[in-house]
């Protein structure tokens, strides 16, 4: 027979939250306006529409040894992901930025991850945006997977997904609607490989879970698909940007966004996986063969000590958080 459940109030509701380490450091959120550290407190109002709707878009990025990589280019990124939507940014990005830097130091660790999340609001239970109150802002700091950037990554490896790819404007959007993300995720467990990409309706290569992909042909062209395709992502963008100094050095003979076939693939030198907590990252296994020789090919080495050259701390991209 099912107990009756008591009726609590405020107090007794706050001490029967769960107490257990998740390893979340700081959180802010724009509701109360200020920053906590009890990781129990760190909630989001059941009626912000951001819950019950996905209707909200965010960020990751990382901290690491006291500096925020790469802060405007995801600011910027966010506030485009707010106009596709009709977002309105509850704050101004200088001002959304201060907070992030206040946000991650109250967490006290130096290499931590931080979620930046802005929501449609709170206001109704509906689907109706305009019933919301106003926009809201949720910053959380937290745990950063151990992703070396001393040694390359010996390689992963990849599977194609059959989880329908997104619709080619959800597809660019950075929305808190991730489901189609958290089942490829759910098949790259399941199918006992470290990732998964889907396919578009051509046929050709799209996105990981989380992640861009990009090839090396044997004739050392890279490519990368179309951004209007998937989600630009901001690793995968200073790739690119390396990838150009690479032609000048004709280590590259061609870097470009151009769409990629599965035949393509399955025949590329390289293949390598672009990403906030991946970095760059080589794929040695491809569709349950190897890739190239299935040793990390040269370019991905070289594009890693790009990327780690890039994250030095004298570097214009890094925000500092602590001295």
């Amino acid at each position: 027979m099912n107990s009756k459940k008591q009726i609590v109030g405020r107090e007794e509701w706050i001490t029967r939250l769960p107490k257990k380490d998740k390893q979340l450091y700081a959180m802010y959120s724009s509701v109360v306006d200020c920053i906590v550290t009890d990781q129990a407190l760190m909630a989001v109002p059941v009626d912000d529409h951001m819950v019950h709707r996905g209707d909200g878009v965010f960020e990751s990025f990382k901290c690491i040894e006291g500096n925020i990589y790469n802060l405007g280019d995801h600011l910027e990124r966010l506030e485009r992901s707010c106009g596709q939507v009709g977002l309105v940014l509850p704050v101004p990005l200088d001002e959304m930025a201060d907070i992030v830097v206040q946000t991650t130091r109250a967490g006290g660790h130096r290499d931590a991850l931080v979620r930046l999340l802005v929501s449609r609001g709170q206001g109704t239970m509906g689907i109706n945006p305009y019933a919301c109150f106003h926009s809201e802002l949720y910053i959380v700091v937290y745990d950063l997977p151990k992703a070396s950037l001393e040694r390359m990554p010996v390689g992963v490896s990849v599977a194609v997904s059959k989880i329908p790819v997104k619709p080619g404007f959800f597809a660019t959007v950075k929305t808190c609607n991730y489901l189609p993300n958290v089942l490829m995720k759910k098949e790259a467990v399941d199918l006992g490989v470290d990732f998964t990409v889907s396919l578009d309706e051509n046929r050709n290569l799209a996105e990981g879970a989380t992640e861009n992909i990009g090839i090396v042909t044997i004739g050392k062209e890279l490519f990368m698909p179309p951004p209007d395709r998937v989600l630009a992502g901001t690793t995968a963008k200073r790739a690119m940007h390396f990838a150009q100094q690479l032609l000048k050095e004709r280590k590259l003979t061609t870097a470009e966004f151009r769409p990629i076939s599965l035949g393509v693939a399955r025949a590329a030198a390289e293949i390598h996986i672009y990403g906030t907590t991946p970095n760059i990252t080589p794929v040695i296994q491809f569709d349950g063969k190897p890739v190239g020789d299935g040793k990390p090919g040269p370019i991905a080495a070289t594009l890693f000590d790009m990327l780690k050259e890039d994250m030095v701390p004298d570097s214009r991209r890094l925000t500092k958080v602590f001295d």
